[in-house]
């Protein structure tokens, strides 16, 4: 019992003295409660809806007024052709869309009118949600006017794109790709730079002709190989074992890959700058870089479904924009020609984590 109590004794003063470590340990919960609490939801809000209404009538213009007042949807587009509808989801502008026929009013008696319901099925299950929302919608406004009109009747056509099968393979496979590089990229540059600390090897560096940069490099520099091979396998096994299609380029794809383990790495530079021990720093790129990338990326839950703060807080999650795109450009075939703003984001963060981590590293060294 005694050296029991001792071992306690001790590893108890292990924790404590580190505050750092303490109120990591201690932040984690907190965290993990409120990220979940409000991450993990079946509902979805704000849905971003384009109108496709080629000769506008009082029956098109209330039926549009129904969805404006849905708390659930939000018109993003209201276009003339249903050609423009292509740009506005391989961009992500819209979700869903709402067709219209022409003289859509007159053929409320008789046959019906027809529309056509088209949502986008890059993630399934958001997919149905929304069909499903619109569909009530419709309905609800087809109940109403029967009253006063028994013979209306409302015939709406329904389709998925990007993902018809509804495959959960074909969302989660490419978001896949963000939570590995992270792991290989964040995590193990962290705890790989703190050990050299821990065990005494940095002084060892520090007294050699090496730079600061070049002692980052030749120690980061594995982890990027690494990561660009884990791409390469992430794509190939989405290929031959999930059944994943690449529609768009495989060049960029990899190009968009290789900017985000950049920014992982500078990431895991810049952790383990300002932390002490192997400890803090798994702690600190668990809950700076892992959490994040699970919970607030879209990886496994729709942003849509998010209160608006975390929805701003994802804004800052790299993996974000990084899964929008590799689900752009593996389910939709999107270019750079839409996929710009979000590569532009990464190479500003990629930029900015690079110069902080590099600055960072290099006042701990002196």
């Amino acid at each position: 019992m005694t050296a029991l109590w001792g071992l306690l004794r001790k590893e108890t003063y292990h924790i404590t003295r580190d505050r750092r470590t303490l109120a990591v340990i201690l932040l984690i919960p907190v965290l993990q409660v409120i990220i979940f609490g409000y991450a993990i939801r079946t509902d979805v809000q704000d849905v971003r809806l384009a109108i496709v209404d080629p000769a506008p009538d009082a029956a098109t213009l209330a039926l549009r007024g129904r969805f404006a007042a849905t708390p659930t949807f939000r018109i993003v587009a209201v276009v003339s052709r249903a050609a423009e509808l292509d740009s506005l989801f391989q961009r992500g502008i819209a979700q869903e869309a709402i067709v219209f026929e022409r003289a859509f009013a007159e053929h409320l008696g008789g046959a019906g009118a027809q529309l056509q319901v088209i949502t986008d099925a890059t993630e399934p299950n958001t997919g149905s949600l929304l069909q499903a929302y619109a569909l009530t919608v419709i309905q609800g406004y087809e109940r109403e006017r029967q009253r006063s009109s028994p013979g209306v009747r409302i015939v709406p056509a329904v389709s998925m794109r990007f993902n018809p099968t509804r495959r959960s393979s074909n969302l989660f496979v490419p978001g896949l790709m963000a939570f590995v590089l992270t792991l290989i990229s964040s995590l193990m540059t962290a705890i790989s730079l703190t050990r050299e600390k821990e065990t005494g090897t940095m002084e060892t560096l520090l007294v050699s002709p090496l730079r600061p940069w070049q002692i980052i490099v030749g120690k980061v520099a594995p982890y990027l190989a690494i990561g660009f091979i884990s791409v390469v396998g992430v794509i190939v096994e989405a290929r031959l074992v999930f059944g994943v299609p690449l529609r768009g380029s495989l060049l960029l794809l990899l190009a968009e890959g290789l900017l985000f383990i950049l920014m992982s790495l500078a990431l895991g530079i810049l952790i383990s700058a300002r932390t002490a021990s192997q400890r803090v720093a798994m702690l600190g790129a668990a809950v700076g870089t892992m959490l994040p990338t699970m919970l607030l990326s879209g990886f496994i839950f729709p942003l849509e479904s998010m209160p608006a703060p975390l929805r701003a807080v994802s804004n800052v999650v790299p993996a974000r924009w990084f899964v929008f795109v590799a689900r752009s450009i593996m389910l939709k075939g999107v270019g750079l020609t839409y996929l710009w703003p979000q590569t532009l984001v990464l190479v500003a963060m990629a930029a900015a984590l690079l110069a902080l981590s590099v600055r960072a590293f290099h006042e701990r060294l002196e």
